[in-house]
């Protein structure tokens, strides 16, 4: 049997297996990303797969602290699709 990776949400606090949140990077050049494979380099944060949670994520600038840098208004609108 398999073990599933667990990861928390940086919104909610909830863990979750790791494909069921979306993982946001903070690249070494110091681009933000989201790394649809869950492996990219970098500093990571990982939030649910939810509209709210990234509203809120957006709103409080929860991503911002947790990356260490200021997150573009283009990455809030690919997450939401």
């Amino acid at each position: 049997m398999k073990k599933i990776p667990m990861r928390t949400c940086v919104v909610t606090r909830e863990k979750f297996p790791k494909n069921e949140l979306i993982r946001v990077v903070r690249t070494p050049d110091n681009q933000v990303i989201i790394d649809e494979s869950g492996k990219a380099n970098g500093r990571g944060a990982y939030l649910k797969k939810d509209r709210e949670v990234i509203l809120k994520a957006q709103k409080n600038k929860i991503l911002n602290k947790h990356l260490e840098i200021n997150i573009p208004e283009t990455v809030y609108e690919e997450l939401l699709k």
